[in-house]
């Protein structure tokens, strides 16, 4: 059987850099920090205050008015947004395409936390006991969101959710990539989002000692290979592209932005919330990918590391790169746009995926901002495009993005 090409023709976000692709670019490329002081929350009582948090967000502006928001969770909100400007980009209409075969792959790695922590904080303290809001389940579970982008779309092929935490949407455009590729669908809205800024979310990765505290310095306190480096930023938001076969998308004259070459995924077998130290299961997807795009190491451009700014994160993910690309390891570019937009968790992989397109696009790698102490741990021989964008062309892009549970998957891109 004779694998199709799979391309990508439709591009949407809202994250804390821009509520559409256009502003996300331009202040990625900018080198802008999108950290803000929490306000939906008292956080007198948390040890840390701050995330990377959307901007200027108004439903309404987007399509979706105040009974229809409502009955949705913030990430379901994001889903819809962020998948409504890749269908719109692409061109899909009822007479372009066959809708009995696109499909919906939508990820998030907690889903509605917001909803449960509301509807059970609502039940606690008595004030509608003992009946739940309807909607309490339907706005809560993480699949929701692909069925949400179906129903307002139409779209009657496969439609599931990922969940493999913050490899959640690296996961997902891995599966529609080869459900497409088998010729299981003409296309798939693939991406996704995440709205865990809240007080289960803070609170519960503080208690797992994972997030920044550096309150002080807040919109620098992102710094993915900084020594002083002390967990990552909470992000929110989404991501969201329209993959599509080759062929089917010449046919009806789309745009393509780039080509889906290879996906590889693994695991650590480690340790519930920390990278194996010696990078084991990033090298194993990094190989997969490589393997499964037929590509070799030195045809790497670009690498969107995870590069979550944690102690053990950071290091380890730079030991794999050197494991699996030896003396290429020093000829590319890596960075961690982390550094600029914080951790969407299950959005984070889309999000970063699209960093990777920009970089095909522009000819330009976004920077690892915030950089300024050297950590003996880091290799700084590797080109970490430390606080400034650099000009270079991309033909092949690679993003890896793991989890906790030790979740880990890269997706490569390619110029087309």
């Amino acid at each position: 059987m004779e694998l199709k090409r799979v391309v990508v023709t439709g591009l949407g976000t809202i994250n804390p850099l821009g509520n559409n692709v256009n502003e996300y670019f331009t202040n990625l490329l900018a080198g802008v920090s999108g950290a803000a002081l929490i306000t939906s929350f008292d956080t007198t009582l948390f040890k840390t205050k701050f995330a990377c948090l959307v901007k200027n967000y108004d439903p309404a502006a987007f399509g979706l008015d105040r009974k229809e928001a409502r009955k949705l969770d913030l990430y379901a909100q994001y889903a819809l947004v962020a998948a409504g400007e890749a269908i719109q980009d692409a061109g899909i209409s009822a007479e372009s395409i066959n809708h009995d075969r696109v499909g919906v792959i939508w990820a998030s790695g907690i889903g509605g936390i917001q909803t449960f922590y509301e509807e059970v904080k609502g039940y606690v303290q008595g004030n509608f006991t003992p009946r739940y809001n309807p909607f309490f389940v339907p706005k809560m579970i993480s699949d929701i969101a692909a069925g949400h982008i179906s129903m307002k779309y139409g779209f009657r092929g496969p439609n599931y959710g990922t969940v493999s935490a913050c490899a959640s949407s690296t996961t997902a455009m891995c599966d529609a990539f080869n459900l497409i590729r088998l010729g299981k669908a003409d296309a798939i809205v693939v991406g996704g989002s995440e709205a865990a800024v809240s007080e289960p979310g803070i609170g519960g990765f503080n208690s797992a000692q994972a997030l920044s505290t550096n309150n002080e310095n807040y919109k620098t306190a992102s710094r993915p290979f900084d020594k002083t480096r002390d967990g990552f930023v909470m992000g929110e938001g989404g991501g969201g592209f329209v993959f599509e076969a080759y062929e089917h998308a010449k046919a009806r004259g789309a745009k393509i932005y780039a080509e889906v070459i290879g996906g590889g995924m693994s695991a650590d077998a480690y340790h519930i919330t920390a990278s194996h130290p010696e990078g084991l299961g990033a090298i194993l997807a990094m190989k997969a990918a490589l393997e499964d795009a037929a590509v070799r190491p030195e045809d790497i451009d670009y690498i969107n590391v995870h590069g979550t700014a944690t102690p053990v994160g950071d290091p380890a993910e730079l030991k794999a790169v050197k494991a699996v690309f030896g003396e290429q390891a020093y000829k590319l570019n890596i960075s961690s746009t982390k550094s600029m937009t914080g951790h969407l968790l299950g959005a984070a992989g889309a999000v970063e995926a699209l960093a990777c397109i920009c970089a095909i696009q522009k000819s330009a790698i976004p920077p690892t901002i915030n950089f300024t102490t050297e950590d003996e741990e880091i290799d700084y021989k590797l080109n970490l495009t430390l606080n400034t964008t650099q000009s270079r062309g991309v033909n092949i892009a690679l993003s890896n993005t793991f989890g906790f549970g030790g979740h880990n998957a890269s997706i490569i891109l390619k110029k087309v």
